[in-house]
């Protein structure tokens, strides 16, 4: 279960949040199921969090809340183990989020940085776009830093780096 997360920030525990969630499910290494969400929050998005991602407070008017983005979430990636690239990160804002709802995730998971840098230490660096072009010999398709874009670039690393 690949899975990439937009968020205002970097820390969780100082009241960053999620604002865009992406998830593939692969069977018999193709996407079998696909779920994404824009979340929307009650608070400001940051210009400097904006300048990443493109997402604006403007594009969360009418999107879900929380309350209905992380239980759907839940129920997509059951027990699934979670890939994601920098998946501390991902997985750190995910836990943060489902807490706040009285839900738990606890699911185990792998990290496609870690693994390119055991695989691909000749790399300049490992950033998600470096890696992608890389493996796959192409240039990223849609925005990068959009969380369903990411998580079909993990998606092809991942693909090329598991055993």
């Amino acid at each position: 279960m690949i899975v990439d997360v937009e968020t205002t920030g970097l820390a969780p525990h100082r009241g960053d949040r999620v604002i865009e969630v992406g998830a593939l499910r692969f069977a018999d290494n193709d996407v079998a199921g696909e779920f994404h969400s824009l979340v929307r929050i009650r608070k400001q998005i940051p210009i400097a969090a904006q300048l990443v991602h493109g997402i604006s407070s403007e594009m969360l008017k009418g999107q879900p809340e929380a309350d209905e983005v992380f239980p759907a979430l839940k129920k997509f990636i059951g027990k699934s183990t979670l890939v994601a690239h920098n998946a501390q990160f991902d997985v750190n804002f995910l836990r943060y989020e489902f807490s706040y709802l009285g839900l738990n995730l606890d699911n185990p998971y792998e990290c496609t940085l870690e693994l390119s840098r055991i695989h691909f230490p000749q790399l300049r660096n490992h950033k998600l776009e470096t890696v992608y072009r890389h493996v796959s010999g192409k240039q990223p398709d849609g925005q990068s830093h959009r969380a369903l874009a990411d998580a079909r670039m993990v998606a092809e690393i991942w693909k090329r780096l598991r055993v």
